[in-house]
């Protein structure tokens, strides 16, 4: 009889690095400043050379156009392709009410204190987008949860949906904006171009639909192209109307990661009553410990979810800068005790909100597909006026 031989112990593979936002060059919250300097000839080493000594800018933010998507894509996308430019970074976490509050404010969110699409404020988890906390609460008032004047106090024209208009998360990252609210997409270029027949140094747009479909569909099949196709043609018909010194350029808030149902995770079942309530987003999931069980939460969390996150503590995330430098103590105390950041394609499910468990494209981690974002630049292509 031969003896069984044993085999090596295979090591636990490393944990991979997390894409933490470049603060320091090209992110989204530095893109409009980096505009208004290439304007006045000061363009940052990062931004597209097409966009320097234009005589204004279009900015449209296409929500969910993450740069692993524009790269797949690129048979259905070959007018945004064509542009000059490449990725930047989005914030942690990579979720559309950070970055854009990013985005018009020029600050991190340790600083306007949007830290998510939900999060704790008051002792109660606020819906920034519907901007709504639990019956009974009432809701703080924008301003103060988000402090920080947007685009620096410019009435600078957007572009977007006519239903956002004077909702919390518009006059949170919007306030003091003139908002052009188009009632379907095929009227954005011919709001942008009266906005930019007015003189207006920069014009704000914002698109929403890929991420829509990509929440709805996944990434895996004709919808997305479908869709990406659309976008490509809405930033055609802005080339083909903006005049050669207008410059277009095209940023996005996050990009997507498909997760199946299969791969949802019940934290009830792994972490019992070790938290006392989630926030944050499916890949960002802020838990809240039951009071004296944060260390417990966290050694609990890092054991069940270290292979497939970066499993991090509210002290970790503020050492490591995810949400910038020196963040205010109100903030941060907004986010979680412990946060759980998918690195594989998975996703947390809060057992108190499980529309989540409905998405196919997810985002909020600091992978590369929901981190990492396209800046394009080129100049439109209509003779001057």
């Amino acid at each position: 009889m031969i003896a069984a031989v044993s085999q090596p112990a295979v090591p636990d593979a490393p944990e991979p690095s997390p894409v933490v936002p470049d603060f320091d060059g090209g992110w989204v919250g530095a893109v409009v400043g980096g505009l208004a300097g290439a304007r006045e000839g000061a363009a940052p080493s990062w931004l597209p050379s097409a966009a320097s000594d234009a005589r204004a800018t279009v900015l449209l933010v296409v929500d969910g156009l993450g740069w692993e998507m524009l790269e797949a894509h690129r048979d259905v996308m070959p007018a945004l392709s064509a542009f000059e430019g490449g990725p930047i970074t989005t914030v942690t976490p990579s979720t559309t009410a950070a970055a854009l509050t990013s985005i018009t404010t020029g600050v991190p969110p340790g600083t306007h204190g949007i830290v998510g699409y939900r999060f704790r404020v008051g002792g109660h988890v606020l819906n920034t987008l519907q901007w709504r906390v639990p019956r009974g609460v009432t809701a703080p008032e924008p301003a103060e949860v988000q402090p920080v004047v947007p685009f620096g106090g410019r009435p600078v024209p957007v572009v977007s949906r006519y239903e956002f208009a004077d909702t919390g998360f518009t006059v949170a990252h919007l306030r003091g904006s003139d908002l052009r609210g188009w009632v379907t997409p095929g009227t954005i270029a011919a709001h942008t171009m009266r906005a930019v027949e007015e003189g207006h140094g920069l014009v704000y747009a914002y698109w929403d639909g890929l991420d829509k479909v990509a929440h709805a569909h996944g990434l895996h099949d004709e919808f997305l192209r479908d869709e990406l196709g659309a976008t490509d043609r809405l930033v055609a018909q802005l080339l083909e109307r903006l005049p050669g010194d207008i410059a277009l350029a095209v940023t996005a808030d996050h990009g997507h990661v498909h997760v199946e149902p299969a791969d949802h995770v019940d934290l009830r079942a792994e972490l019992g009553d070790l938290f006392a309530g989630c926030a944050g987003e499916a890949r960002f999931r802020s838990l809240y410990a039951r009071s004296g069980a944060a260390r417990e939460l966290a050694a609990a969390a890092r054991e069940r979810f270290g292979d497939i996150a970066w499993v991090r503590t509210r002290d970790e995330i503020v050492a490591d800068g995810w949400l910038g430098e020196n963040p205010r103590p109100t903030v941060t105390g907004r986010i979680g005790d412990v946060v759980l950041a998918a690195h594989e394609p998975v996703a947390f499910i809060d057992p108190e909100f499980t529309q989540e468990a409905r998405l196919l494209g997810m985002h909020g981690s600091l992978t590369h597909a929901e981190m990492q974002v396209p800046l394009k630049v080129t100049r439109g292509q209509a003779s001057s006026r």
